[in-house]
């Protein structure tokens, strides 16, 4: 073990770092960060879609720089805080779905950053469970072998590292490694060895089919959807989202020259900030906060869950630091390591508490709707499996809107409005149960050997370790649901 203590923020001294998906929720704290505790970084470069220079900077000042997440590094900086962010920070109009430089265009402008770019960070991933599989497929699967190809052009390129997820593992159950092997074991048993051209052929295939029937834009929208969590599940994945996913880390894992540093990140389900800028910052709904906001709002009349299931919760700033020491510890070594960096293994903690953690805050506090009236929360039913689920949904809407359904018919289509509405909202909440029954009955635990490993490198050779925690066995849980999570939740997302 080398002895020496290093810098962090000497090695983040005069870098220049491109990030993919910086309006994403990780990619913006990750750019926060980095300009909050290193000015003297040269350069972020952030791809943002956009058609030219000035939509991606306006894109990149409102969509990033405008949340209130800066507001420590806009108070640091005073006055001259977009004179110091028009310095450092440059919204490159690009795309990661384009196979040509990324979308890049300026030649001049591409030959500049492939010269200059040391650190690369892909984190641009449409998060959506059932996005529509094009779209998925473009920017999760084929976006990863476009960063890939950008990323062989970088000449002084000392670092790529890849954020994926921990649930691209499926709905596998026990101990789950931080490896590749076995899932590119698993994809070759399962998918084409050459499945990147197989299902970019089938998604051709059923688009051009579509377009024959001369189809709408919503029923496209409706059926590359389903399309995309059929060809999931037939493989074994339960949805569109980590379906792509899992394809895009295969093909970096297969594609990357033997030369290239890489390594690939694994969060679990990311949460708001523990404390750095500022504790609570969380932006967009996560899977936990989707049952926190149905519950508070009393719109949650059951739930499945197993009281038993590990919810793998991260805050959002412990991921970022793990992504910088990663990158730090690992920048000019040929790796490929995959650390996952989440809670599950260390300090866990079940759905179950979640869910009494919301009723305590909820009961002493409770919601205001917009009409002034006090929502008083309730202990609903709780299904451990999803066959008593299914049949208390039976009996509890599906049953009264069949009997509607005859009712409307008899009565000469009176009911008819009503009928169509019980229907749609019994379609699409048995569809999001159904999207979120793998994590509400997940039996995973995540292993961190490679991540502990991190923990205790960072630790043991480098001088601001706890700059960058990212140690889960430090969280409080009941205290950080009730002090922090649940009131960021709500100020920074229900209330706006």
């Amino acid at each position: 073990m080398d002895h020496q203590l290093h810098s962090m923020l000497g090695y983040l001294h005069d870098k220049t770092i491109l990030i993919t998906g910086a309006t994403g929720f990780l990619g913006m704290v990750l750019v926060e960060k980095i300009l909050r505790v290193q000015p003297n970084v040269k350069r972020l470069y952030l791809l943002v879609r956009a058609t030219d220079v000035k939509c991606a900077t306006d894109r990149m000042k409102n969509e990033i720089l405008g949340k209130e997440l800066f507001k420590i590094l806009r108070e640091t900086w005073g006055a001259d805080f977009d004179s110091f962010v028009s310095q450092k920070v440059i919204a490159l109009p690009g795309d990661v779905s384009s196979d040509e430089n990324l979308g890049v265009k300026d030649m001049i402008l591409l030959e500049n950053i492939c010269n200059e770019i040391q650190v690369l960070v892909s984190s641009a991933a449409n998060t959506n469970f059932d996005e529509r599989y094009d779209i998925s497929l473009s920017i999760n699967t084929f976006g990863v072998l476009h960063m890939l190809s950008f990323a062989n052009k970088c000449l002084k390129l000392e670092m790529l590292l890849h954020v994926s997820t921990a649930y691209v593992c499926g709905e596998k159950v026990g101990l789950i490694l931080e490896d590749s092997a076995s899932m590119d074991k698993r994809v070759k048993e399962t998918l084409r060895v050459d499945f990147e051209v197989a299902e970019k052929n089938l998604v051709n295939e059923k688009l051009n089919e579509l377009k024959t029937q001369g189809a709408s834009e919503e029923t496209i929208t409706y059926t590359m959807k389903n399309f995309g969590i059929e060809r999931a599940k037939l493989h074994g994945w339960p949805n569109t989202y980590v379906f792509t996913k899992m394809m895009g880390e295969v093909l970096l894992t297969r594609h990357s020259k033997e030369n290239l540093p890489f390594v690939i990140v694994r969060p679990p389900i990311v949460s708001s900030t523990y404390s750095e800028p500022f504790p609570g910052w969380v932006q967009g709904c996560r899977t936990v906060d989707s049952v926190i906001a149905g519950y508070c709002k009393g719109k949650l009349e059951c739930l499945l869950l197993n009281p038993m299931t590990i919810s793998d919760i991260i805050p959002v700033d412990m991921v970022v630091n793990s992504i910088i020491a990663a990158i730090v510890v690992n920048a000019n070594k040929s790796c490929g390591t995959i650390y996952h960096v989440g809670s599950s293994g260390r300090n866990p903690i079940k759905f179950y508490d979640i869910r009494k953690f919301a009723f305590k805050y909820f009961t002493k506090y409770p919601w205001i709707n917009k009409d002034g009236k006090l929502i008083k929360v309730r202990n609903i039913p709780i299904f451990k499996t999803m066959a008593t689920f299914s049949m208390y949904m039976k009996i509890r809407y599906s049953l009264p809107v069949k009997a509607l359904k005859l009712v409307n018919k008899v009565s000469g289509q009176f009911f008819q409005d009503v009928y169509v509405k019980s229907n749609q909202k019994l379609k699409l909440a048995m569809r999001m149960v159904e999207l979120y029954r793998p994590y509400m009955l997940f039996k995973g635990i995540f292993d961190d050997t490679n991540t502990e490993e991190l923990r205790k490198i960072t630790k043991e050779c480098y001088i601001e370790a706890e700059d960058f925690n990212f140690d889960p066995t430090c969280i409080d849980w009941e205290d950080y649901m009730m002090n922090t999570h649940i009131p960021g939740f709500l100020k920074h997302v229900l209330s706006k």
